[in-house]
């Protein structure tokens, strides 16, 4: 069992408190290893050193947007993941903060490295772009002592890791295929997630999407009938995997389906590795996921398991930055 250094359950804090920082802290609660005591949002945080009581958190954040409403812990604030490092004791976050602009999660970590706070940082960035950003900030963070773990979703994240382990069969990769099924059923659980998405789409970016407004987005939704469909993205699945040594990112290709008015994924989520044995045969490797897990059981269980490793490996006095491809996830009781 994973402690942190005083023997006590690890401490997580979780930024951003919408739709995937809410099932994040679904995801925490039952479990024993971990316990949730900070959350921040746009407006306020809330910290409670003996575990933020989760329904209060949700039911707050509801009716009052914000969690710093919260009677028991909770600070409205403008400056609130800033003011939230500053005050809480917490060996971990998972930024379940959506990068918009695409600049934003590299400044969230300029931000820890300035506050001169130790500990574990694991995100779920999808853009190749925003994990070259946090490359730049390596040697800032391993100077800081902060154990940094990028792309650490579903993908990239879960099948960019069984990528990595699935290419030890083959001499040469020729590709790594990710094609990835979203159910959702109701869009505005997940605002932030899906313009995301819909910045991949053809004829948007990162800030055509950040500007619509809610109406502008049903808007869209209606004209395709809830349905995104990707092609190409530009997904961290191949600069990861270029790290790792398994391919180049050429080689990589990231595309799926998103309905947002069903939770039924509209497809499988696989990987599909190809590439050619020591015997000279080509053949393919399929990892797929279970069509009932949802896209939150297949991001935020793969966070706190990769939350759990980089505190393995923080204690142990390696710092820096690392990728889902490179470090194997550990279960959380």
């Amino acid at each position: 069992m994973i402690t942190n250094k005083v023997g006590n359950p690890i401490r997580v804090g979780v930024l951003g408190f919408g739709g995937l920082g809410q099932a994040a802290a679904k995801i925490l609660d039952p479990k024993g290893e971990m316990l949730l005591v900070a959350v921040a949002d746009r407006q306020g945080y809330v910290y409670d050193p003996a575990g933020i009581d989760l329904d209060s958190a949700i039911s707050t954040y509801h009716s009052s947007n914000s969690v710093g409403h919260l009677e028991s812990g909770g600070t409205l604030s403008s400056h609130s993941i800033k003011d939230l490092i500053d005050r809480a004791e917490v060996d971990g976050y998972f930024l379940a903060l959506p990068n918009l602009p695409n600049t934003f999660m590299a400044d969230v970590a300029k931000e820890f490295i300035a506050s001169g706070w130790k500990g574990v940082l694991v995100d779920a960035l999808k853009r190749t772009s925003a994990v070259e950003q946090l490359l730049e900030l390596q040697s800032e963070l391993q100077q800081a002592g902060i154990t940094y773990l990028t792309g650490c979703g579903a993908t990239p994240g879960l099948l960019t890791a069984a990528a990595a382990v699935a290419a030890q069969s083959f001499a040469e990769i020729h590709t790594v295929k990710i094609t990835f099924g979203v159910g959702i059923a109701n869009w505005e659980a997940y605002r932030a997630t899906i313009r995301e998405d819909i910045a991949h789409m053809p004829e948007y970016d990162v800030e055509t999407a950040r500007a619509m407004t809610d109406r502008e987005v049903a808007a869209l939704l209606d004209k395709t009938n809830g349905i995104i469909s990707l092609e190409n993205m530009e997904h961290a699945d191949d600069i990861m995997l270029e790290l790792a040594g398994i391919c180049d990112r050429e080689r990589v290709t990231v595309g799926g389906v998103v309905d947002t008015r069903n939770p039924k994924k509209p497809l499988s989520t696989n990987v599909k590795v190809t590439g050619r044995t020591f015997e000279g045969k080509i053949s393919t490797h399929t990892f797929t996921l279970g069509d009932e897990t949802s896209m939150a059981a297949n991001v935020c269980g793969p966070a706190f398991g990769y939350l759990k490793a980089g505190m393995a490996l923080n204690d142990r006095g390696i710092t820096g930055l690392f990728t889902a491809a490179e470090i194997m996830p550990q279960f959380v009781k």
